[in-house]
């Protein structure tokens, strides 16, 4: 079994000792990667040289992992043992956008806090309403383009509708981009994972000397988002000054309050330019992980016209003829639209790459790891190992429904590990939006199949998988048609 300890045992390799895939003298395999099929060419050497195995940036090695065992137990000991991977944290502290991703220490600490206040359960349902009615607004967008015949970027239209969700969630503030086609914060925000994935993997940063026409148009971007975040802040504190006796109503607000406070055990207060970095930090995972999980599922939604029966069919049991799901008591009816979203998404990870490094000298499946080693975990492997879920290449989203019920879809029935499937990640540092991001599945979900039928506008299977941090379809055009239903 595999296992991780402190560096007591006697190691039987070294991290020279891994295979490697063949590469150039002083390159290494610097020039057989790719940053936007990073993930690809994991897997690929994963299957080829079986795991752990390492591959060389130069003279750095990276190692990859594909053990469940291991990912969990180190998910476990962050951040005391092991940091997320520190070119993250130095790229994104470039970009003004160091917040509570790539924070590590101290400040993580204080900022988990808060976005976990303000990302709670009890705060989600104190703000159904409003998200209600950003729902309502994705379905009015669909509805007209379904009317027109027009074929839908989904992508495009799923980032606009979290983009809303996370504004007026965690900062009090809808920006309405889904009433809008152009001139929308999301044009710019959709610029800074992608240029964030091709900086980390640089061998050397050369926007700080010369800068390409795509390093000048990630300046603006980051220039304009940093203006919007700074006149939110703005706006926040003309409320706070105007009715000052109100607790804080956003996550904008408590990190605001804080602020004025003396900083904890005497440390120093929090600063602008922190709270600049974990609005940045929150937009950015609301914008890209949830849109890009809810897109993956439509072309197995697609490709299964029955399935689209029995969903239409469960959403208008607990829908209805309302717009959406009228409460937030009544989403625990939609299991079944959060699992074909978490089937999706073990068959096309979003976080396709963990990476990570200790802080310590580490033995981990009894290789000798010296402090600072790159580790990179490759999340598919394990979620299509048969060992962990039976039948592993099949998309079978009743696979993740509670025991006992379905009983006409216990086909499913066998090898269901849990911990093999990370998109949350897990431990200390498990991602504090899930539960708002399990909610906007069943949402968005629901309302889609209650009031359209969908097929996609090309053939699935030139869909590309991009690493733009996290991993993105590089199109989903579909076709909505108005659901027709048998008259009573």
């Amino acid at each position: 079994m595999s296992t991780a300890s402190t560096g007591s045992r006697i190691a039987l390799r070294q991290v020279a000792d891994l295979p490697c895939p063949r590469g150039l003298p002083l390159l290494g395999n610097l020039l057989q990667l790719s940053p936007t099929r990073l993930h690809l060419i994991l897997e690929r050497w994963a299957e080829e040289l079986g795991t752990p195995y390492r591959f060389q940036v130069g003279s750095i090695p990276i190692t990859i992992w594909t053990d469940t065992e291991l990912i969990q137990q180190i998910m476990r000991e962050r951040p005391h043992r092991y940091r997320r991977y520190q070119p993250i944290e130095a790229v994104l502290e470039e970009m003004g956008c160091n917040g509570l991703f790539s924070a590590e220490g101290a400040a993580w600490e204080t900022h988990r806090r808060l976005v976990m206040q303000a990302l709670s359960i009890p705060n989600i349902k104190a703000f159904y309403a409003t998200l209600s009615d950003i729902t309502q607004r994705l379905r009015t967008r669909w509805l007209r383009a379904a009317e027109r015949g027009e074929t839908v970027e989904m992508t495009d239209d799923l980032k606009r509708y979290t983009v809303d969700v996370t504004c007026a969630l965690a900062f009090g503030e809808d920006p309405r981009t889904l009433e809008r086609d152009h001139g929308v914060i999301q044009e710019h925000l959709e610029r800074i994972l992608p240029s964030v994935m091709g900086r980390i993997n640089a061998l050397f940063p050369y926007w700080r000397y010369f800068k390409l026409p795509a390093d000048r148009k990630l300046d603006e971007s980051l220039e304009a988002v940093h203006r919007y975040v700074d006149a939110m802040m703005a706006r926040a504190r003309e409320r706070m000054r105007d009715d000052p006796s109100e607790m804080p109503r956003n996550l904008m607000e408590a990190m605001l309050v804080q602020q004025q406070q003396p900083g904890e055990h005497g440390g120093a207060p929090i600063t602008d330019a922190q709270i600049r970095a974990n609005v940045l930090t929150i937009l950015l995972a609301g914008e890209d992980t949830t849109a890009d999980s809810i897109a993956w599922t439509l072309p197995y939604l697609a490709a299964d016209p029955a399935l689209q029966t029995h969903l239409g069919e469960e959403a208008q049991r607990v829908i209805g003829n309302a717009p959406v799901c009228p409460d937030y008591a009544t989403l625990k009816e939609l299991d079944i639209f959060e699992a074909i979203c978490i089937e999706a998404t073990r068959l096309r990870p979003v976080a396709a790459v963990h990476s990570f490094e200790p802080l310590e000298d580490v033995v981990l499946d009894d290789v000798a790891l010296p402090k600072g080693t790159r580790m990179f975990f490759v999340a598919r492997p394990a979620m299509v190992d048969a060992k962990n879920f039976v039948d592993p290449q099949r998309y079978d989203p009743w696979r993740w429904m509670r025991k006992g019920e379905h009983a006409e879809h216990a086909e499913h029935a066998g090898a269901h590990d849990v911990r093999a499937y990370l998109q949350f990640g897990a431990g200390p540092r498990v991602c504090p939006g899930r539960h708002l991001a399990t909610v906007e599945m069943r949402l968005a979900l629901s309302m889609l199949m209650n009031e359209f039928t969908i097929e996609m506008a090309i053939d699935p299977a030139k869909i590309n998988e991009v690493s733009a941090f996290t991993m993105v379809p590089d199109t989903m055009p579909v076709k909505l048609k108005k659901r027709v239903r048998a008259a009573v």
